[in-house]
């Protein structure tokens, strides 16, 4: 597709980078401006922000590069080049929600109303980095019939393809407007991220049967798929246990 957006002198402005940038910039702009409504000081956002892409970014290529092992031992330097795809959304999560954790402690916030005010953006950065994606021409879909409804043929490739980093950016837009208007309506702290991370779970489980790009590692089922599975039985899990005791509080004081 794109991966070149532009050329200037000797460098070059990647299309994936460039949307990745975006979404973090949007995200953390309208994170900044809704901090109030959760009782947030809109000083630490930027920070808070800025400590979990980086813990993100680190995840993410860590995942990326443990699934693609082979390749990177024998291009070691390739590790630190992110200009060009090479993120897993798992390990972002994963390592995003460890510096989340070192961060809140450290500057005493709370950890589950900053998740909230975060999910929905963070949803939104991802649906502009997954465009990022298709222009990159990575994380692309399974081979389809040439009479596809939905397909897509890459640059220098004669397969159609689904264009599942469409399908991914549509559900995460979606996902955006869901829990924006879940914020308004949320009881307690934690269940509008939550309810994020498990509606992306749900998502990422069911296009990942449509990629062409990911291996089946265990009973024909990704990475992506097996870690779908507990990340999303342990928020589930999370969620019960915290709606049951915002019940419990909420009876206490009626």
């Amino acid at each position: 597709m794109h991966p070149i957006i532009a050329k200037i002198g000797p460098l070059c402005v990647y299309s994936y980078g460039l949307m990745v940038a975006t979404g973090f910039a949007i995200a953390i702009l309208l994170a900044y401006k809704h901090a109030g409504e959760f009782g947030l000081g809109k000083d630490r956002i930027i920070d808070f922000g800025i400590a979990i892409l980086v813990g993100g970014i680190v995840g993410a290529r860590l995942l990326y590069v443990l699934t693609n092992l082979k390749y990177y031992i024998l291009n070691p330097f390739e590790i630190i080049n992110i200009t060009k795809g090479g993120l897993v959304w798992y390990g972002a999560f994963l390592f995003g929600i460890l510096v989340a954790v070192l961060f809140v402690k450290k500057n005493k916030i709370n950890f589950w109303a900053g998740a909230d005010l975060l999910a929905p953006y963070m949803a939104l950065a991802q649906a502009i980095g997954r465009i990022g994606c298709f222009l990159n021409g990575c994380c692309y879909g399974a081979e389809v019939p040439s009479d596809y409804m939905f397909s897509v043929v890459f640059p220098g490739e004669s397969a159609f393809r689904h264009p599942t980093q469409i399908y991914s950016a549509l559900a995460l837009l979606l996902l955006f407007v869901i829990l924006r208007n879940w914020q308004e309506r949320r009881n307690f702290n934690g269940e509008v991220f939550l309810g994020y991370v498990m509606l992306y779970s749900l998502t990422r489980f069911g296009i990942e049967f449509l990629r062409g790009d990911n291996p089946k590692i265990l009973s024909g089922l990704t990475i992506s798929q097996l870690i779908s599975i507990p990340v999303f039985t342990a928020c589930l899990a999370i969620f019960i246990y915290r709606l049951l005791q915002w019940k419990k509080s909420s009876s206490k004081s009626a």
